[in-house]
C-alpha cells in the first residue's frame, strides 16, 4: 500500500509543473477543507465507538473488543494519516517534507494492515457465533480475542517496519514523496495481493460459509425453542452488520489497489487524479463504521446519545441497560 501511495505522490509532483498556479492553489485549499472535515468526522465517530465500548459494561463482549481495535486503527487514520497527507500536499518544499512523507507512508501501511487483519478475525468470531454456537463461548473468549488483537497489530507493525527499512531513499530527498522506484514496480502486484487480496479472499470465503449456514438455520427456525431462536436472531443480525462493515471496507479500498496492480502494466497511463481520488476514498472508510453501528445497533445509538448529551458525566451509567 505504501509503495503504491508513493506512486501517486510522485506522479502528482511530476505533473504539477503543468498545472496553473491558481488551479493548484484552489485544489490545495479545497483539499484542506475536505481533508480537515474528513479528519474531524473520523475522530468524532470513532471516539464515540471507543468510549461506548470501554465505558458501558453491556458492550464488553469479545466481538465488540475486536470492533474497539478496529475503531482505534480508524481513529489513528483521522489523527495522523489524513492531517499528515494535507501537510504534505501544502508543504512541497518544507525542510522536513521527505521525513514526514516517509512517516505518513509507514503509518498508512500499519493502520490499513491492522484494519484488514482485525476484520479477518471478526469474520472468524462470526463464524463460530453462527456456525458453531455451542462451541462459541469456549473457543472465543477475552483471552483469545486479546491474542487476535495482538497478532493483528504485530503483523501490521512488522509490515510497516519492513517497508520503512526497504524503502529506497538514496538521492530521493529532493523529490516530493518519491519513495517509489521503477525497478520496484514488478513487486507491486504481489505486494497488493499479500496485503489486501489474500485477506479479502479469506474474509469473503468465511462470510459465504456463514451465509450458507444461516440460511439452513432460517429454514429450521420454527422447530427451535423461542429463547434459542432469539439468540440466533441476534447473532445473525450482528453477523449481517459486520459483514456490511467488511464489504464497505473492501469496496472502499479495492479501486485503489486495483489501480496500483494495473499501474505497472499500463505504462503509467492511469491518471494521477484517479489514483488520488481512490486513495482518499480508502481513507474515508475510517469514517463509515460508526454510522453503520448507529444505524443497525440500538444499543450503540443509546450509548452515543448518552455520550453526546454528556449524561455519562453526571452519574455512573456504566451498568445501564442499553436498549
Amino acid at each position: 500500500m505504501d509503495s503504491s501511495d508513493v506512486v501517486a505522490e510522485q506522479l502528482l509532483f511530476n505533473e504539477s509543473a503543468n498545472v496553473p498556479d491558481i488551479t493548484a492553489v484552489t485544489i490545495s485549499y479545497l483539499l484542506c477543507i475536505f481533508g480537515g472535515s474528513l479528519s474531524v468526522l473520523i475522530m468524532f465517530g470513532n471516539l464515540l465507538v471507543i468510549i461506548s465500548i470501554i465505558y458501558f459494561k453491556q458492550l464488553h463482549t469479545p466481538t465488540n473488543f475486536l470492533m474497539l481495535s478496529l475503531a482505534v486503527a480508524d481513529l489513528l487514520v483521522g489523527i495522523l494519516v489524513v492531517p499528515f497527507s494535507i501537510i504534505i500536499v501544502m508543504s512541497s518544499y518544507w525542510r522536513f517534507h521527505y521525513v514526514l512523507c516517509k512517516v505518513r507512508g509507514s503509518l498508512d501501511g500499519i493502520l490499513c494492515n491492522s484494519s484488514i487483519w482485525n476484520l479477518c478475525f471478526i469474520s472468524v468470531d462470526r463464524y463460530y457465533a453462527v456456525c458453531q454456537p455451542l462451541r462459541y463461548r469456549i473457543k472465543i473468549n477475552v483471552r483469545v480475542i486479546g491474542i487476535m488483537i495482538l497478532v493483528s497489530w504485530t503483523i501490521a507493525i512488522l509490515n510497516g517496519i519492513i517497508f520503512t527499512l526497504k524503502a529506497p531513499d538514496k538521492g530521493q530527498k529532493n523529490v516530493r514523496c518519491a519513495l517509489f522506484q521503477p525497478k520496484a514496480q514488478s513487486t507491486v502486484v504481489v505486494a497488493v495481493f499479500i496485503a489486501f487480496g489474500f485477506p479479502a479472499i479469506i474474509m469473503s470465503s468465511i462470510y459465504l460459509k456463514i451465509l450458507t449456514v444461516a440460511q439452513k438455520q432460517a429454514r429450521s427456525i420454527q422447530s427451535m425453542a423461542k429463547s434459542t431462536a432469539t439468540v440466533s436472531k441476534t447473532e445473525r443480525k450482528a453477523t449481517k452488520t459486520l459483514a456490511i462493515v467488511m464489504g464497505i471496507f473492501i469496496l472502499s479500498w479495492t479501486p485503489f489497489f486495483l489501480c496500483m496492480s494495473f499501474y505497472p502494466l499500463s505504462n503509467s497511463t492511469i491518471p494521477v487524479h484517479v489514483m488520488q481520488s481512490f486513495k482518499w476514498l480508502g481513507w474515508s472508510n475510517s469514517m463509515f463504521n460508526p454510522f453503520i453501528y448507529a444505524f443497525f445497533y440500538s444499543w450503540f445509538r443509546s450509548a452515543f446519545k448518552m455520550i453526546i448529551t454528556g449524561k455519562i458525566f453526571t452519574d455512573d451509567f456504566s451498568n445501564s441497560k442499553l436498549s
